[in-house]
This record gives structure tokens, sequence and C-alpha cells, in this order.
């Protein structure tokens, strides 16, 4: 990847959490929560392939408010591995970067929508809403809860289809 590629960071002067991805050259006000879901798929695809480091995990799971075991039982990944790669200070595969990355469009998916809205609560956190209404039945998926279809690509492409129609009030 390029010097311009996204990269997992965690940024205490500006305020994002670790699950953020934000390009080096944002000039704006842009490297704000939600940046993943304003990655190209091009960029995706190469964090993905480089490995998203493990303690991500440990990072997305304290900033969703849900405990860890939860996180990796919905992202389908294994508890023992991910423990070992965060001890190692491993990178995730591409198979458990992807389930990763995926969640993380997810929820910048969320902080976009609402973030486009005039009436946008300053103090919204994307990542908690997720976290809640992913642990929810929703009709428009038959009944099933969100959280069921995270570990899938097409489960996480279902998904963010029902938060695009949930914005537009296609289908809430």
């Amino acid at each position: 990847m390029s010097a311009h590629a996204a990269t997992f960071t965690h940024s205490v002067q500006e305020g994002l959490p670790s699950y953020v991805l934000r390009r080096p050259r944002l000039q704006e006000p842009q490297a704000k929560q939600g940046q993943m879901f304003y990655l190209s798929p091009i960029e995706r695809a190469g964090l993905v392939k480089q490995g998203v480091p493990a303690r991500t995990v440990a990072e997305l799971s304290v900033a969703m408010g849900v405990p860890r075991d939860q996180l990796l039982r919905v992202l389908g990944l294994a508890r023992s591995t991910v423990e070992r790669k965060i001890s190692a200070k491993r990178a995730l595969s591409s198979d458990e970067s992807e389930k990763l990355v995926g969640l993380a469009r997810l929820i910048g998916q969320v902080a976009a929508m609402v973030g486009e809205g005039e009436d946008a609560p300053a103090d919204f956190d994307a990542a908690r809403w997720f976290a809640r209404w992913m642990a929810e039945p929703a009709a428009a998926l038959g009944g099933m809860r969100p959280d069921a279809l995270l570990d899938t690509a097409d489960g996480r492409e279902a998904i963010s289809h029902l938060l695009s129609q949930m914005k537009s009030g296609a289908y809430a």
C-alpha cells in the first residue's frame, strides 16, 4: 500500500477511536468517525490483505460497549486464535480482517447517515448505537437479529442495504 493508503490508527489529538480508518492526507475535519465507509473498495481490499492488527478486536469491542467474546462470536472468529495474535502483537489473517473491516464499514455507514442529517446530535456514538441495534430482531430481516449476519460478506451486505433503506425511510 502507498503512503496515502488507509491505516488503522488511534489518534488522541483527533479523538478518533482506533476502529476508524483515516487517510494521512486528510486536511479537513473529514478525519472523524466513519472514515471506513468512505474508503474505496480497493483501499479496503488492500487493508484486508495487509491484515488488521489483532488488538483492534479488543478496541472495537470497547468502542461498541460489548464483551470481546460476544464480538468474536458474532464475527465468527476463534477466540483462542485472536487472543494469541493479540498477545503476540500480530495482524489478523485476511479472512479475519475482512470481517472486522466489514463491521467497521457498517459502523461508518451509520455514522455517515447520522452525520449527514441537519439535526445530527453532536454526541451520537455510531459504534454503541450499532451494537444495540444489531442485537434486536429486525422485521426486514425476517425477524433475524442483524448480528446473526455479521460473519459473512453477504450478511454484512444485507445489513448495509437495510441501513440504506432505513435512511431513505423505505423500511424502518
